[in-house]
């Protein structure tokens, strides 16, 4: 198993022999073991050198960096496990072809359509009553056959996600309102929420990626830009809902996370640091949880199960396997 730091500190880090050391502003040191890392993350405002990139590098451990308002800010990759330049060639060519991208672009949303459905369904009768969402995301499903290009396809998405985030004022208690998707910054606690959770999910489908020969800024249902890593987005989206917006609920329901871990800053909402360490704990553990695979015959982790969704990408683009997306089967 590989595990995930989060610093939430002030201070720098550095490489201290062979680890990781953070020194906080106050003097206070902590020691992080870096051999079983997957990844680093850093929240606070912590500076490093050159030295500190260099042995993680060596050591195979990303750093994803969160800046103003904790938003995902970048990440610094060691080299990768793997190159392969017919695989980025393939990836291209399926990027090229309409018919590919329009292809894949279908079942990221599928998938993603698919675990939206399977949160609501847990909570439909369980005090709720959402029958007629769960026909909407199904009749925004059988559409996507209809669909003939990307920007269809994504219409698609942005119709479901608004009948699935329609959902979220009855499932969180009072105090917690959404109404509606907002960020750039977060208007309110549960938006803040979804923002601070999605970043966490982006930045270890990063991870995953790096770990197979694919380039991680060719995508197919979002549009290759500038500094971004497209393809987790694409992929992103299918761990959503069963990773970020399942904590939510649980913590939120559970009185773990209150309105008190929040703070306004700038017209926005933000979690505190305490809302930041508790969401990033559950986050962690959840991570780590291990579930039967029918296909593979074992027990895997949903970190695990980022880098499965990697590999079967990759078996499709070079082998014309099938690519079925990721859908919570339990």
């Amino acid at each position: 198993m590989n595990d995930n730091y989060h610093v939430f500190s002030d201070g720098r880090i550095e490489r201290q022999d062979d680890t990781v050391r953070v020194v906080t502003d106050d003097g206070e040191k902590k020691y992080l073991p870096v051999e079983n890392a997957e990844a680093i993350f850093l929240h606070g405002q912590i500076e490093y050198n050159t030295r500190f990139v260099s042995f993680l590098n060596q050591e195979g451990v990303a750093v994803h960096v969160f800046g103003w308002h904790d938003h995902y800010a970048g990440s610094i990759m060691p080299k990768r496990g793997q190159t392969s330049g017919q695989t980025i060639v393939d990836q291209v060519r399926a990027y090229d072809d309409p018919d590919h991208r329009l292809e894949l672009a279908k079942a990221f949303v599928d998938g993603s359509i698919h675990n939206m459905r399977s949160n609501i369904t847990y909570y439909n009768g369980r005090g709720h009553d959402f029958e007629h969402v769960l026909e909407e995301l199904d009749d925004a499903r059988a559409s996507l056959d209809g669909m003939g290009t990307i920007d269809e396809t994504m219409g698609v998405e942005a119709r479901a996600r608004k009948a699935y985030y329609s959902t979220f004022d009855e499932i969180l208690p009072e105090g917690f309102v959404f109404g509606g998707r907002q960020y750039n910054p977060p208007n309110n606690e549960v938006n803040s929420l979804i923002s601070f959770g999605n970043s966490l999910v982006y930045a270890n489908v990063v991870s995953a990626i790096r770990s197979t020969a694919l380039d991680p800024t060719v995508s197919y249902l979002h549009e290759p830009g500038e500094r971004r890593y497209s393809l987790a987005l694409d992929i992103a989206d299918l761990f959503k809902p069963l990773l970020a917006d399942r904590i939510i609920f649980r913590l939120v329901n559970r009185g773990q996370l209150t309105t008190d871990d929040f703070e306004d800053d700038m017209n926005s909402c933000l979690l505190n640091e305490g809302g930041r360490k508790t969401y990033s704990k559950a986050y962690e553990e959840t991570l780590d949880e291990t579930i039967d695979h029918p296909d593979l015959g074992k027990r895997v982790s949903y970190q695990y199960l980022l880098r499965v969704e990697a590999y079967k990408l990759k078996k499709y683009l070079l082998t014309g396997e099938e690519y079925v997306p990721f859908r919570r089967w339990w």
